[in-house]
Formats: structure tokens, sequence, C-alpha cells
């Protein structure tokens, strides 16, 4: 039975990730490609998808996940049915057009430790977005982007749709690379061949179903800003997330929100072409990054009250207050004080002699490494 409910959540975790966190990787390439027939731009995706999973499955032993699962281990007693409810309220918030951490809300339930570590990277990648974006667009603005506004309605030139398809090719890989866990917390951690080819059908499938819907709720919120249907704008965009996530793949193994990172780097693109520009009244373009902030905090708010909630909930349900279904395992070590060979020792009162039963400690290791 926990079989058929870990193959459940990763189809559930599989349409509502890509639903969500996806097309805000993919977003700027469908809105800047809307003329295009859907099943082109499915094509080029999936091929920059498949090209990720056949290498990270051979280079990793069979793990697509890129080892970012290393600190969460599949749940002590499989997974139940109530590790399905977070991709539900992905879904849920997906068809109200809220971005929500999709690496907040399923993987804080198998781990509910490393929530910390996940919110403090992903808090970082906010500011450090933010940032870049303010100091990458107050030196081109008036340049570049400037001009990209006055000539949106001309045609790109062949070059720029070249270099858009590239930057999309080259962003979708560094997604895939930090969020393929989302999805693959689910299966075993090494997939055999038949795993491999189930979970590829799977997302091809989806990713089909997806860009025929051409992003769904969610794409409102690339189009919501300025000139980013402009094939050139995207592709500045594009370049400068895939870097950062580059350098914050390269800092740790320990998963974090592309979706913060993300609304980060909008939110100070934004803000420097309101305050260069003034395309916008201040007041509008800050109420548009405070409504994207706070549907992120929401869905951090939402995340925490799961990862703390459910498994509160699996005891009531279960009767069983030592229950462990939810828990992780922990890595055992093996210490020289805490193992003992079997020793037989008589009873008080003549009896049967009783065997000492060897007690061994689980210890727990503490990763140091900040996150």
């Amino acid at each position: 039975m926990a079989t058929y409910i870990a193959l459940l959540g990763f189809l559930f975790a599989a349409y509502s990730i890509v639903a969500n966190d996806a097309i805000q990787t993919l977003g700027t390439f469908l809105s800047s490609n809307a003329k295009r027939p859907w099943w082109v731009l499915w094509a080029f995706a999936s091929t920059v998808l498949m090209m990720v999973f056949i290498y990270g499955w051979l280079t990793h032993d069979g793990d697509v996940a890129f080892g970012r699962l290393s600190k969460f281990p599949v749940p002590v007693g499989g997974i139940t049915w109530l590790h399905l409810i977070p991709p539900l309220v992905i879904l849920f918030l997906t068809r109200f057009g809220i971005p929500v951490s999709t690496t907040f809300l399923v993987l804080a339930v198998f781990a509910p430790g490393n929530l910390g570590s996940m919110l403090t990277k992903s808090m970082i990648g906010y500011l450090v977005a933010f940032i870049v974006g303010i100091l990458v667009y107050l030196v081109i603005t008036k340049t570049f982007e400037k001009r990209m506004i006055a000539t949106a309605l001309s045609p790109p030139k062949p070059y720029w749709v070249a270099l858009q398809w590239i930057s999309t090719g080259f962003l979708w890989s560094q997604w895939l690379v930090h969020d393929l866990a989302n999805i693959f917390v689910y299966l075993p951690r090494k997939l055999s061949v038949l795993y491999f080819v189930f979970a590829a059908v799977v997302m091809l499938a989806l990713h089909a179903i997806i860009f025929a819907r051409r992003g769904g709720p969610i794409q409102a919120i690339v189009n919501s800003k300025t000139n980013t249907s402009d094939i050139r704008s995207a592709t500045v965009i594009d370049f400068i997330y895939a870097i950062i996530l580059i350098v914050f793949k390269e800092h740790s193994n320990m998963p974090m929100s592309t979706t913060w990172v993300f609304l980060g780097l909008l939110a100070g693109r934004e803000t420097a072409i309101g305050v260069l520009l003034k395309v916008r009244p201040i007041k509008q373009t800050s109420g548009i990054i405070a409504r994207d902030a706070g549907k992120a905090v929401a869905g951090l708010v939402v995340s925490a009250g799961l990862a703390f909630a459910l498994p509160a909930l699996h005891r009531a349900v279960s009767g069983d207050s030592t229950s462990t279904a939810l828990q992780t395992e922990s890595k055992s070590i093996a210490h020289p004080i805490a193992t003992a060979s079997p020793e037989v020792m008589p009873t008080p009162e003549g009896g049967e002699p009783r065997a000492l039963v060897p007690v061994t400690l689980n210890l727990g290791t503490n990763d140091l490494r900040s996150s």
C-alpha cells in the first residue's frame, strides 16, 4: 500500500509543482513566444528536461535529484496518506494564482528539522536576487530597457530569438537541478530503469498539459511585470536568474525556494525600472512587489503549519502517541560504549537466567554547515 501511495504522491507533486513552480521559470519563455505553437515550446523544454534527467541518473547513481535529498531520507514506515496533503494544497493555491514555495510545502513535511536551513538559504536568495535586480537594471534601464519598451512592437532580430532560447534552456536546466528534489522525494532515492522510464513519461505528459494551457493562472504573475513579453527583456531576466541559481547550487546541497529568488529578481527589476522610467507610479510598483511577497509569505506560513501539524494529526488519527510514520530515519553511528555483547545474568530469586539485551544508541549527526 505504501508503494501505491508514494506513486500517487509523485503524480500529485509532479503536476502541482510543474503548474506552480516550473512556470515561474518558463513563464517569460511562454509569454514572449505566445504566437508560436505550444507543442514547439513543449518539445524544446522536454528536450532539456530529458538531458538533465539522463545526466543526473547516470552521474549520481540513479539519483535524478542530484543528491539534494541526502538530508531527506525515506520516512520510517514509508509514505503515508498524510504526505499527499502538501501537493494537494499546492494544487489548491495554484488555482488562485498564488506562487508558493513548493520546496517548503513538500520537503518540510518529510524533515521539519530542515525548515530553518531551507528558510535561511531562501531568504538570502531573495535578498541577493533583489539587490542584483536593482543593480543590473539601474545600469541598463535607461539604455537597454528603455529602447526595448520603445520598440516593443517591432519584430526582434533573429539573434535575439536564438539568445532567448539559449537562456531559457540554461535557466530551465538549473531550475531542474534545484527543484527535481521536490518531486522525486516520493520515489526511491536511486531509481531503477522501470522507475526512471515511468517518471520520464509522467513528466513529459504533465508538461504537455501545462504548455497547452499556456502556463495557467501562475502565468499572470509574469505577464503583470513590465515588458516581460519582449524576447529581449526575457532573455536578460533568464540569464540573471540562472546565474543566481548556479551560485546557490554550488553553495550547498540544502534545497531552497527558487520561487523566492524569482520574486526577488522581479521585485528588484520593477523597482529600478519604476524609479528610472516611471512607467508606473512608485506606489503601484510597491503594491505589486508587496502583493507578490505577501503571497510568498502566506505560502511559507502554510508550509510551516503543515510540517508541524501533520505529525500531530497522524498521532491523533492512529491513536499512537509514539507514532513515527512521519519521522525520518536518522543516520546510526556505532559507538563503542553504546553497544555491548549479550551477557547472561541469573535472577536474584535463582530462577532462569536472563540475557542482557544490548542497546544501540542512534546518534544523529549535526550539520554545522550553513545553508
